[in-house]
């Protein structure tokens, strides 16, 4: 009897231990790689998007006009979407280091080539190169975070990593607006010296990750042998949960799995608002009759709401464990701040909306990529979630060309706006409908009765 109440009571005292040593090892990890993939994301979303600042000195210089920005903004997706699934693979059969090194220095490169724009044909021929050399970066962080963290920490450690996304437009805004101030230096234009000292740091961080990014715990020197096993044998019992994307599918299989195309659309109207307004809200704001520095600083301000909120929010949905209202009531919002911008023509009330909208596209994320994950089983999570952040991403390219032919064509802003808050929608029904019925569609998929956590 006493044996046996002393072995009952050692099983819990053991496993309260490995999960101190497991906590201990996530810590670890998260300061070693998560603050140079951070500052990394944030140097591609400020060469992403830093058109929309650039565009309001470009636009006029070279004869670019509202539907032929958008045209080009969105022409950035075409090559992303083409490029996603392989440059996935690729990382895969390369290596992370590699790859992520490679995938920095080809932005950085081309992104410097804006610079170079003289009109409008110029100008889509540079965005497509744009998508084509950053396409991967995203999906190829996020499948390299799932080699790193367990399950139940990727809430949160996503939100943490994508918050750099409203930090590049908080921080950049104002920088942005400032390097337009440098017209006329050495014979070249504000928004050329923008293209071409913002390209700089991407270059730089590419080579430093090769020294920086280890392929995977394997291969982390500063991990001790036990530190390693028992990060791979959590690893390994995530793995070993049944997903309603299964791991022994062909590529076609993966990618027309119903989880994978039901995420994308859920995906496509948070990412396509977030890539719409990131591009055209200088403009929007500026269009109340401002300042470029004035500009600059409110078109900030949504970004640094978000960049606290976003990691709140997927912190409280890994304390609770729950993820599908957690991505569905930002999608909501998001779809109902759009629509309320129809109601107003004052400031005041559209950077409130602007500020609900942003906000609102950036708290999805990290619950959003977390729930995803989970459906994915290794051996589809490449492909998946390449598939994923691609086909997403669709939506930027409906929502930045439809908003400049919606603009030219009826002068208003808040008309533009409203293929993406229907595509948001759509994405809310999804998200709740997928909610309700995952145990049937595992049980379908891998012959398995059991649940993906919500």
């Amino acid at each position: 009897m006493d044996g046996a109440a002393a072995g009952t009571e050692a099983a819990p005292a053991a496993a309260t231990h490995s999960e101190a040593a497991l906590a201990a090892v996530t810590r670890k990890v998260t300061w070693r790689i998560l603050p140079f993939l951070m500052l990394c994301y944030f140097i591609a979303f400020v060469d992403r998007v830093n058109a929309g600042f650039a565009a309001l000195q470009m636009n006029h210089d070279v004869g670019i006009s509202a539907s032929a920005f958008g045209l080009g903004g969105g022409l950035f997706y075409v090559s992303y979407v083409l490029c996603e699934v392989p440059s996935n693979l690729a990382m895969e059969r390369v290596g992370a280091r590699l790859w992520i090194a490679r995938i920095m220095i080809s932005w950085g490169l081309v992104s410097g080539l804006m610079a170079a724009v003289v009109g409008p044909y110029s100008f889509y021929a540079v965005r497509l190169l744009l998508g084509a050399a950053e396409a991967g970066f995203f999906p190829g962080v996020i499948l390299y975070l799932t080699y790193w963290f367990p399950a139940e920490a990727r809430g949160r450690i996503v939100a943490i990593f994508m918050v750099a996304i409203p930090v590049s437009s908080f921080l950049g805004s104002p920088i942005s607006a400032a390097l337009l101030g440098t017209d006329g230096w050495l014979g070249l234009h504000g928004w050329q010296w923008l293209f071409v000292l913002e390209a700089v740091p991407a270059v730089a961080l590419g080579i430093a990750s090769l020294a920086v990014l280890p392929d995977g715990p394997r291969d982390a020197a500063w991990l001790s042998p036990a530190e390693r096993e028992l990060l791979r044998e959590r690893l390994a019992r995530d793995g070993a949960r049944p997903k309603p994307a299964g791991g022994h599918l062909s590529l076609w299989r993966v990618l027309s799995n119903p989880y994978v195309l039901a995420a994308s659309l859920i995906y496509a109207g948070a990412s396509g608002a977030s890539q719409c307004l990131s591009l055209w809200q200088p403009q929007i704001i500026k269009s109340f009759a401002l300042s470029t520095s004035a500009t600059g600083w409110l078109n900030a301000l949504p970004f640094g709401i978000a960049s606290v909120l976003m990691v709140l929010w997927g912190r409280n949905s890994d304390r609770t464990r729950e993820r599908v209202w957690h991505t569905a009531l930002p999608l909501a919002l998001l779809a109902g701040s759009l629509c309320a911008a129809l109601l107003t023509d004052a400031l005041p009330p559209t950077m409130v909306l602007l500020c609900l909208a942003v906000t609102a596209t950036y708290v999805f994320k990290g619950p959003f990529w977390a729930l995803s994950t989970e459906w994915l089983a290794a051996g589809a999570a490449a492909a998946g979630i390449a598939q994923i952040n691609a086909m997403g991403n669709i939506g930027g390219f409906v929502g930045t060309s439809l908003l400049g032919v919606i603009k030219d064509a009826t002068g208003s802003y808040a008309l533009g706006l409203m293929p993406i808050a229907a595509l948001s929608a759509a994405g809310l029904v999804a998200v709740l409908a997928l909610g309700r019925g995952p145990r049937a569609a595992a049980a379908a998929e891998v012959g398995s009765p059991a649940r993906p956590r919500a």
